[in-house]
């Protein structure tokens, strides 16, 4: 990891106030609020709604729909994922976009907004409180100049932000508690806006920055070791299934992020949910035997990697082991040549044939863990 100061000659004040505030508000006044006053379920219900709304807004439409073009999408969608979105407090669309686009080009190297290679900290959220040189052009996002509902978002972001995500809940607070209890409407109307508008913001916030920090540093790299993002099962239930960021990375427009049908992705879901009743289509798939293919490269990789350790450090104790981990890997090498050929050859693949390679790639990832254990 590179060497890297943080430049707090070069601070940006209305970006770094608004994020220490809030976290301060969130971290003090929300926690006073909620120990001191009687909250009704009507507070903590706008909380349970905000937060998907806000976070899927930034997954579903932010980054699937408008950075990855990984679906089309109706204007009934657009529409509310442009509106919670900009709740979220993370800029508008246009921007979230082009700062996305410039980070997958450019992972973790130089030109990447929130490279990891300048430390947690910076990918986490310094990359936002601090500007190391002059914003580039929009030069990225051409397609999205183009569309009128994303440059009125730009346009209006920060006013549909504080009245949606701010003004808004406070208002609906104080309206329940004044036509619906005895209490003072002032009270509801503070619950509003410090549980379901600050407390909501960090909390979506912080869940997608990690993203950024956490999944390009804890995590298993089951598609590719050529950048640092990971898998995190932990960062997809809390980020509706933004946490298998080792897979986007390596299949960035798939609408899925969770590509095996255990793994938890609700944006997903949604996204095939609306597509049944119209709302969305064109859903963009990577096919199963290219997936399969990187998943056999990569344990490949390992395997060769812990085979060539075990024969220089434990020649005679791992004897078994050495023959086991060799006969793994000359099985799937072949599998793997035989999988490579028939995708470049357009060769059809029957799904027993990809399920028989999957199993054999499975066993070899599973034999190398038990090997990491036992001779760590």
């Amino acid at each position: 990891m590179s060497k890297f100061r943080i430049p707090f000659e070069r601070v940006d004040w209305i970006t770094s106030s608004f994020l220490i505030g809030t976290a301060l508000i969130a971290f003090t006044l929300a926690p006073w609020y909620i120990i001191s006053f009687e909250q009704n379920w009507f507070q903590w219900a706008m909380f349970v709604f905000m937060v998907p709304a806000t976070a899927m807004s930034i997954t579903l439409g932010y980054h699937r729909l408008f950075s990855h073009l990984s679906f089309k999408a109706k204007w009934p969608v657009k529409l509310f994922t442009l509106i919670f979105g900009a709740c979220a407090f993370e800029n508008s669309c246009l921007d979230w976009s082009s700062d996305h686009r410039k980070h997958h080009k450019h992972v973790d190297h130089d030109d990447d907004p929130y490279d990891i290679s300048k430390g947690f900290f910076w990918a986490h959220i310094g990359w936002l409180m601090f500007k190391l040189r002059p914003e580039k052009p929009l030069d990225n996002v051409a397609d999205l100049l183009k569309d009128k509902m994303v440059m009125w978002q730009h346009k209006y972001v920060q006013w549909i932000a504080v009245l949606v995500g701010l003004v808004m809940p406070a208002i609906l607070g104080g309206l329940y508690q004044h036509y619906f209890t005895d209490l003072p409407a002032w009270h509801g109307a503070l619950g509003g806006f410090l549980i379901a508008g600050v407390l909501r913001v960090v909390v979506v916030q912080h869940s997608t920055f990690f993203i950024n920090s956490l999944c390009h540093t804890i995590g298993r790299q089951p598609y590719s070791t050529k950048h640092s993002a990971r898998d995190s099962i932990l960062m997809a239930f809390c980020t509706f299934g933004e946490g298998y960021h080792n897979y986007h990375h390596e299949f960035q427009h798939d609408y899925r992020n969770g590509v095996k049908p255990w793994q938890w992705d609700p944006t997903k879901w949604t996204i095939w949910v609306l597509s049944k009743i119209g709302l969305t289509s064109n859903l963009r798939r990577v096919p199963d035997s290219k997936i399969l293919l990187a998943e056999m490269a990569e344990a490949r990789k390992s395997a060769e990697i812990k085979l060539a350790y075990l024969k220089a450090k434990n020649p005679t104790m791992t004897e078994r082991a050495h023959l086991l981990l060799g006969e793994l890997c000359a099985k799937l090498e072949e599998s793997y040549k035989e999988l490579e050929h028939s995708i470049s050859e357009k060769i059809e693949i029957s799904k027993q044939n990809l399920l028989n390679w999957e199993a054999e790639t499975h066993e070899l990832v599973k034999h190398l863990r038990k090997l990491r254990w036992s001779h760590a």
